[in-house]
């Protein structure tokens, strides 16, 4: 359970009590019924992180809503979408095992997440995490009902695959930007669970350094 979840029932619960001291006993049931939906809502279930290696695991629940190719920087990328709706666990994990190298909140819109636009237009955290010679980019994305974007992590702090870094209170969108040899494993439609799902493998340092010398070979030919 989330701490958020114990703060939010606590305080229901309290004016359940006084509503059905002072007025009725059974108008107490609404705030009743809104903390047993807080406890639910901010659950924290624990999960099998996946050890193979090179594994991108899904940085939250939810269902993939685009798997395409985007140009950052003049860099290929693939980014895979997940949407949050409200049902969903709101645990975010990361990606992959690595060096938190950048991470920057930015104010934006409360788009529906399931809205192209979001991705870009609504207040997000992007972090950039860097491990085995690999970048990996996700974001934080508020939604149409999000207002509030957490993040525990500092830059220069070491994560692991899976590791819990944080939450995004009600329905939201994730973002996942990998290279564009990453080998993805997952397709629109598909649900996945935060640290358990793979969504893609990428390549090692020492896969990439011998791809980078067969292609140097290769042009010396």
């Amino acid at each position: 359970m989330v701490r958020d979840g114990y703060f939010y029932a606590l305080g229901l619960i309290v004016a359940g009590i006084l509503v059905g001291w002072f007025a009725r006993p059974a108008w107490a049931l609404v705030p009743f019924l809104l903390a047993s939906f807080f406890l639910w809502f901010f659950r924290d279930p624990e999960r099998a992180i996946p050890e193979t290696a090179g594994a991108v695991v899904s940085p939250a629940d939810g269902k993939v809503t685009d798997v395409s190719w985007v140009t950052t920087a003049g860099e290929k990328q693939a980014r895979i979408s997940i949407f949050l709706s409200v049902f969903d666990v709101h645990v975010n994990r990361s990606p992959i095992a690595g060096i938190v190298r950048d991470v920057r909140y930015r104010k934006g819109k409360f788009l529906n997440a399931m809205n192209a636009a979001s991705a870009e237009e609504n207040e997000q955290n992007v972090v950039r995490v860097e491990g085995d010679g690999q970048v990996v980019i996700f974001k934080q994305i508020a939604g149409l009902l999000a207002r509030r974007i957490v993040f525990h992590p500092r830059v220069g702090d070491r994560l692991e695959r899976g590791q819990r870094v944080g939450l995004i209170k009600f329905g939201s969108r994730t973002d996942v930007l990998l290279n564009s040899a990453a080998n993805l494993q997952v397709k629109v439609g598909d649900r996945v669970r935060g640290g358990a799902s793979i969504l893609a493998y990428l390549q090692s340092a020492d896969e990439l350094a011998g791809v980078a010398r067969h292609s140097s070979d290769e042009r010396a030919r």
